[in-house]
């Protein structure tokens, strides 16, 4: 199965979402700064999971990843789901 990263966070949020011009997705802070900060809303976070839906043929459940705050606990909770998909 392929690999999640923090990259692909990157790479799905500018293609669904868009980026504005201030948002900075290649800082060293990205990982660690609320997606609100960065620029994104709750429509934004759903795009990011049908993709990683599509992308990963994994399931998330309706509002798992409204939890996560940040692009490094989406990360950490798409590896879970991940991990699971294997077993």
């Amino acid at each position: 199965m392929t690999e999640f990263t923090l990259d692909d966070i990157r790479r799905i949020l500018r293609a669904s979402a868009g980026v504005d011009e201030q948002t900075d997705l290649d800082g060293e802070h990205f990982a660690d700064t609320a997606l609100v900060d960065l620029g994104y809303d709750s429509l934004a976070l759903l795009e990011l999971v049908n993709r990683i839906e599509r992308e990963y043929g994994i399931q998330i459940p309706d509002g798992d990843l409204a939890h996560t705050q940040t692009p490094r606990e989406a990360l950490s909770y798409v590896h879970a789901r991940l991990t699971e998909a294997r077993v």
